[in-house]
């Protein structure tokens, strides 16, 4: 393995923690967007509220870390996609702004009013930003985002249908991950009602989504057949290690084992990314630039290594006691 593929492992590890804890903090804003009327979806919301609300902040520090890395380790590949794609990419950056704002204030107003302007600016940025990232993949992936500044076309780049199918995966997962991760919070708390409702969300979504992906492979051979041919060459076994993940996860629902169905899910989605990572590989920006075309220098990538290794002894273990700290049984107070 050479440097340029180990810095680049340690940003698509960051990737990797953003999909699963930010995309669990998304799919709650999704939930929160289908909970029902003030009255019947407030016991959802409340749960929903509870969930994320001493880690929805955290959670972007993955992202940060992620361009940080690509900026500094792969500016050429870097520079390519943020000016192709800079329509869904401020798109998204619009959504997380609006749906950290929304969160924030949706607490501090009393008018009701109010409360449900800001409650549907946060669901709606919830269900739009993943779909505009998951966009950013597919023109990545569909290989329309050539080398150069602002070479490729800024509609075509993105209005595509892998950038449509990467976006619906994108939200459904986020919707998948989140209800199996509500579904332990509220056993853990005692609200045994509302983990069998996320439960059921889990199921059916964790249907839908195993649906657009059986479909997306037909998409994905007519519109990005570079990425087809590694997933079904080389990729295959990851692939094929998601979808028994992916069907484990489901035993564990059934059978209420929640903590064990959240490690299962995790496992699964990650395999989805390494799918993608080995089927694209050794390129960073299909069908032409590979990772070592992309990379800076030798100097600069040991630089960024030793940063990463130093900032590592000290985000890591913060974030793994801020998770585990609010994954402690408490009481909670439900709101009238």
């Amino acid at each position: 393995m050479t440097l340029a593929e180990v810095v680049l492992g340690a940003a698509f590890a960051g990737l990797v923690a953003y999909a699963l804890f930010g995309g669990a903090d998304f799919g709650g804003g999704v939930w929160d967007l289908l909970a029902g009327g003030t009255d019947r979806g407030w016991r959802v919301r409340d749960r929903i509220e509870h969930s994320i609300g001493p880690v929805w902040e955290a959670n972007h520090v993955w992202l940060i870390f992620v361009l940080v890395v690509l900026w500094t380790g792969f500016s050429r590949a870097f520079a390519a996609a943020v000016t192709t794609l800079y329509v869904p990419l401020t798109l998204a950056a619009f959504g997380i702004i609006a749906r950290g704002a929304a969160f924030a204030y949706r607490k501090s107003v009393s008018t009701p009013g109010m409360r449900r302007l800001f409650g549907a600016a946060f669901a709606l940025s919830s269900l739009l930003t993943p779909f505009f990232l998951g966009a950013v993949v597919g023109g990545v992936a569909s290989g329309r985002v050539p080398p150069g500044i602002a070479e490729g076309d800024v509609v075509s780049s993105w209005v595509t249908p892998t950038s449509l199918l990467g976006g619906s995966l994108a939200v459904l997962v986020c919707a998948y991950l989140a209800a199996v991760f509500l579904c332990g919070d509220a056993r853990r708390d005692g609200e045994h009602d509302l983990a069998d409702a996320f439960r059921l969300r889990a199921l059916v979504t964790a249907a839908v989504t195993g649906a657009v992906g059986l479909a997306g492979i037909v998409v994905l051979r007519a519109d990005a057949p570079e990425l087809f041919d590694g997933l079904v060459g080389r990729g295959l076994p990851v692939v094929v290690s998601s979808v028994i993940a992916g069907l484990g996860a489901l035993a564990l629902l059934l059978t209420r084992r929640y903590t064990a169905a959240r490690i299962a899910s995790a496992l699964a989605v990650t395999a989805i990314l390494i799918g993608w990572a080995v089927g694209q590989y050794p390129y960073v920006l299909l069908p032409s630039l590979t990772v070592e075309q992309a990379a800076t220098g030798r100097s600069t990538l040991v630089a960024l290594l030793v940063a990463l290794g130093a900032g590592a002894l000290i985000l890591v273990p913060s974030l793994v006691y801020l998770y585990v700290l609010f994954q402690r049984p408490v009481g909670f107070e439900s709101h009238e």
